[in-house]
């Protein structure tokens, strides 16, 4: 997998400072070539199995610290209305969606926000009733603009403060008293997750009790890209590559018991000419790629079954 760009800034930015000037300057005195920049995506996602790496858990506490140690609460108080991956990841998130999610179900997007990148299929299975999608997530306001849980449910949660996803459903009234468990006991078909993984202080103990709300043979989708808010990533995260990101994922899922865990590569956030020529330089987007900056989100989705 492609190295890491920059894991401290929310959108690709190059470790060298440049500045605006110099951008627009350079983008003029670059050489042209013809063609729009497109995303460098191959028609059918490429799936990778994620076997088990280690006998035991690899990491430390310390890996899992942040440099803003104050409670969640207090960080998402105010609502965020905007995307937290760029156009191009989120439309290769919903074709994902659209062939990956069942249409008469129950769907749990957890660390969820006041959109939830599902394609017009499944907000249509949403309107018929067919489909039941519930929200958990930090901010009240986010969770009654998401369209999509009008007829499910929306949980206000901080996983940070209580690894416990049953506890909360319960809490919320959404589950009751003896509808979680194991086997077909479970009350989830499916469980999303987008660009959040990296927030989570105690991943392990999340994707568990999410496994336990979970019906068998119920597939979770962890999507994950490079951005990020920084100050409450886990330290880890920012510390390695891209790969290695993905592979940390495969690891938590592991660990929590799910099983044949795999990656399924969306986007590898290159830009290339329609004419095949990969980063030209007849846009600001063409530069970045010229300088090794790439100027699309990349995106993947770590996924296993119960």
């Amino acid at each position: 997998m492609p190295p890491l760009t920059n894991p401290l800034l929310r959108r690709p930015l190059p470790l060298l400072s440049i500045s605006t000037t110099t951008l627009l300057l350079a983008t003029t005195l670059a050489p042209r070539t013809q063609g729009k920049p497109k995303m460098s995506t191959s028609p059918t996602p490429r799936t990778t199995p994620l076997p088990p790496r280690h006998a035991t858990w690899p990491y430390t506490p310390a890996d899992f610290a942040r440099a803003d140690p104050t409670p969640d609460a207090s960080f998402y108080s105010s609502p965020r209305f905007v995307t937290h991956i760029d156009d191009a990841a989120i439309a290769s998130l919903k074709a994902y969606y659209a062939s990956a999610l069942p249409r008469q179900c129950r769907v749990l997007d957890f660390c969820s926000s006041w959109v939830s990148h599902y394609p017009r299929e499944i907000e249509a299975a949403v309107a018929r009733g067919e489909l039941r999608v519930v929200g958990m997530g930090m901010n009240e306001a986010e969770l009654q603009a998401n369209g999509v849980l009008g007829r499910g449910g929306r949980v206000l949660a901080d996983l940070n403060e209580s690894a416990d996803v049953g506890g909360a459903l319960r809490g919320a009234g959404v589950l009751a008293e003896g509808e979680e468990g194991e086997g077909e006991g479970g009350f989830f078909d499916a469980a999303t997750c987008v660009v959040s993984v990296d927030y989570l202080t105690d991943p392990v103990g999340v994707l568990r009790s999410l496994r336990g709300v979970m019906r068998e043979g119920a597939r979770v989708h962890l999507a994950v890209s490079n951005r990020c808010f920084p100050t409450k990533a886990v330290a880890r995260w920012l510390r390695v590559d891209e790969g290695e990101r993905v592979r940390m994922v495969g690891d938590y899922l592991h660990f929590a018991g799910w099983r044949d865990v795999e990656v399924v590569e969306l986007s590898d956030g290159r830009v290339e000419q329609e004419g095949g020529a990969e980063g030209g330089q007849n846009s600001l987007q063409g530069l970045m790629g010229w300088m090794g900056m790439r100027g699309r989100d990349p995106l993947w989705v770590v996924r296993a079954v119960k």
